[in-house]
């Protein structure tokens, strides 16, 4: 089977440079697969979970926005963050979720919190979060 090289690459470091069977990404439209020969394109990516695929294993990393392009078997994501599953403390993602409610629920009551801040932080939390009962 051809295989897809994958690079995610961050402000500081090249997170992942590796070629894998298959690749789930979470895009701006929701998630899409990207295998060996698929159709050059360009989008936006959502936080949530990369799902990395080698025969019968599966790697995932939470990623917090960016965008990704995909061109001759080879796909690159560029991104604020991307943490993979062992990298997660679940206790401190659980924590930035509830503090992101609070500051949402103060920005409906009083409007000086940013609304769009802590949103992101919610999605990021969620997506932290979610990585952990997917792995399971």
């Amino acid at each position: 089977m051809p295989k897809i090289r994958i690079s995610i690459i961050q402000p500081t470091q090249t997170k992942i440079d590796n070629e894998y069977d298959h690749v789930i990404v979470p895009g701006v439209d929701g998630d899409f697969g990207v295998s060996a020969e698929h159709t050059p394109f360009i989008t936006k990516l959502r936080p949530g979970i990369i799902s990395l695929y080698t025969g019968k294993d599966i790697d995932k990393y939470a990623v917090h926005d960016g965008f990704c392009t995909v061109e001759n078997d080879h796909l690159k994501i560029v991104c604020e963050t991307c943490e993979h599953s062992s990298e997660i403390n679940l206790k401190r993602a659980e924590d930035a979720k509830l503090r992101a409610e609070k500051r949402i629920k103060k920005q409906v009551k009083e409007e000086e919190t940013d609304f769009r801040r802590a949103e992101n932080a919610l999605k990021r939390a969620i997506a932290r979060m979610s990585i952990n009962v997917e792995t399971i």
